[in-house]
């Protein structure tokens, strides 16, 4: 939830920051809101993300008698989906980095950049939203790379400002097949 609406820095600095203040979710849960807003100011957004994540672990607290998503690790993918999304404010970009970076779960996040760059490259149908692309991407990219391609065009897109000229250049050069559009699976 920090790393919504922000930057990489911000929302760093904003758990660095809350972990300092709260060593335990246990304290961040029966914490006042105030000073929790204080903690993860710098991530922006922080009453409201204050009020989430308060409220997941309230509710982790009354479901599970902890303040701890550990138990994720034993469900497979599609019951991690349903126990995330039943939270305010989880939706499927920071489910799928949930899966990825924590339960290193071969799955696609499909942020701005990526979103960006598959509509560019044409890699998607061009009335794809990030939804669609998500589930497109998720279906057409091999397992083994999700990881390394998500970083990837990640860091592409911050650096480039997800410009995808040199992308099309570098195709060209490798005398690549330009990318084509795939059939539109997700588009009804």
């Amino acid at each position: 939830l920090l790393s919504q609406n922000t930057t990489d820095v911000n929302s760093h600095r904003a758990f660095s920051a809350l972990k300092a203040t709260f060593p335990t979710w246990e304290a961040v849960r029966t914490a006042p809101a105030e000073k929790i807003e204080a903690a993860i100011r710098s991530g922006g957004l922080a009453a409201i993300k204050t009020g989430r994540i308060q409220q997941i672990l309230n509710t982790l607290k009354e479901t599970r008698g902890e303040c701890s998503l550990e138990y994720l690790r034993q469900l497979p993918d599609d019951e991690v989906k349903a126990q995330l999304s039943a939270f305010k404010g989880v939706g499927a970009k920071t489910i799928s980095c949930v899966l990825m970076f924590c339960l290193k779960r071969a799955d696609f996040p499909v942020d701005t950049h990526v979103w960006k760059i598959a509509l560019a490259l044409g890699w998607v149908p061009k009335a794809a939203n990030r939804d669609q692309t998500y589930e497109h991407l998720n279906r057409r990219v091999p397992d083994p790379i999700k990881h390394e391609l998500h970083v990837l065009l990640v860091e592409y897109g911050k650096l480039q400002r997800n410009c995808v000229k040199q992308l099309r250049q570098a195709t060209t050069a490798l005398q690549l097949p330009q990318p084509v559009t795939v059939e539109p699976l997700l588009l009804h």
